[in-house]
């Protein structure tokens, strides 16, 4: 006589399991730990087989016959349903491995040692708070063009569309990488290049050799922290980018030699770069080796001394000195090409310290020290020639076998 509900409900746990069959090969399995299971026997090949459509309550008389019914038509077919539902659980699994964020968080790991600290902690943060927040539960296949563009909106409405923009360059980054793993073939993002536009970018200004004359005097006087001040000042003398210079560490100094040995993965172009050094620099460095020389850091911060100085810092400081919407950081670069180059000096020489990419990328990656003894002469011939304008006198004379 087949179970009701209600007996398999009053079923008590008895010293040892017994079972309470149903029919057609479906029992409830009732254990000495109060426990109440569905079984169903099958057979497969000549042999008998067990299969658990899961616990009462929690899988109703009617959902335990339904199961039977799969069970004994698939095993009729000659389809085991215990391979069949672990090839479900198993695809669910993988389903929950593909999911956006996965994928996303996929992607982060293995490109994040091509990127400098920087660039990959803000990929990071797009990830985190804008991705994920977002669609980062969706299967990767399930993301669609109107979630991408609600996300990039919202980002552009709070005033950020430099973000909204970058946030969809990951996105298509994302899917090509999910594409390439064969977990993709569409791309939500891409209808939606050009929906939101950057802002216009406003390079960093140069400054004639006066303004220069005037803010490295400043420098001095209202520069603020010593540290910072030798930041602007070892800024300007090595025409490096200001992050390069905020994370430099002490190991990467050599005094004997004078020269500030960059690794690849500190360098925007992720290639080693030396940085000859001039006399005026070296001093700079020695003063700042008395206050920071135990450290790791060169240019720490002032609460948190393992790590670099705050991107903002520098600009900061200038905009205190007046320089506000004038002059920024990364100016000095600028600044420093443009008057080397109006006074002559060799464009290529210019080009490898500001450690531009070269046409012959394969060459490059074997010669980071090409022209050091040109770069060394021209970046003296720099501090001296900032040294005389601070003081009013006139520019060194540049050698003529160094000029263009």
């Amino acid at each position: 006589m087949p179970i009701s509900d209600t007996k398999a409900r009053k079923a008590q746990p008895g010293e040892k399991p017994y079972r309470i069959p149903d029919s057609e090969g479906l029992y409830l399995d009732v254990r000495p730990s109060g426990k109440k299971y569905w079984r169903v026997r099958y057979f497969m090949h000549g042999k008998e087989n067990l299969f658990t459509p899961g616990q009462y309550p929690h899988v109703t008389l009617k959902d335990a016959r339904k199961k039977r019914d799969w069970v004994k038509h698939n095993a009729a077919q000659g389809v085991d349903p215990k391979v069949l539902e672990q090839e479900e659980r198993d695809k669910q699994k993988r389903s929950e491995q593909d999911s956006f964020d996965a994928i996303a968080t996929e992607w982060f790991e293995k490109h994040k040692l091509r990127w400098t600290d920087y660039y990959a902690h803000q990929v990071k943060v797009g990830i985190e708070r804008e991705m994920r927040p977002a669609f980062g539960h969706k299967h990767v296949t399930k993301v669609t063009p109107a979630d991408v563009l609600r996300l990039i909106q919202k980002i552009e409405e709070r005033g950020a569309p430099t973000v909204a923009v970058l946030t969809r360059q990951w996105i298509s980054q994302i899917y090509r990488y999910a594409a390439s793993t064969l977990r993709a073939d569409h791309d939500p993002s891409a209808p939606l290049r050009g929906a939101v536009q950057r802002a216009q970018v406003t390079h960093s200004k140069s400054l004639g050799k006066e303004d220069l004359a005037t803010l490295a005097n400043q420098i001095d006087t209202q520069g603020g922290w010593r540290i910072n001040a030798i930041a602007m000042h070892v800024l300007m003398r090595t025409m490096l980018r200001t992050g390069e210079l905020r994370a430099g560490r002490w190991e990467e100094i050599d005094f004997m030699r004078a020269e500030w040995r960059i690794p690849a993965e500190r360098m925007k172009m992720r290639r080693p770069h030396v940085v000859p050094l001039s006399k005026q620099t070296v001093t700079l460095l020695q003063e700042l080796h008395r206050s920071t020389g135990l450290g790791e850091m060169m240019f720490p911060s002032l609460r948190h001394p393992s790590k670099p100085m705050n991107k903002t810092t520098i600009n900061a400081a200038l905009a205190r000195m007046g320089w506000s919407g004038r002059f920024s950081g990364h100016g000095f670069r600028s600044t420093a090409s443009t008057l080397l180059n109006e006074y002559g000096w060799r464009a290529d020489l210019i080009e490898k310290q500001l450690a531009h990419m070269p046409g012959n990328q394969v060459r490059a990656a074997y010669n980071h020290a090409d022209y050091l003894k040109e770069r060394r002469e021209m970046l003296q011939w720099y501090s001296d020639f900032i040294d005389a304008i601070m003081q009013g006198a006139d520019a060194p004379p540049v050698p003529e076998r160094m000029r263009a």
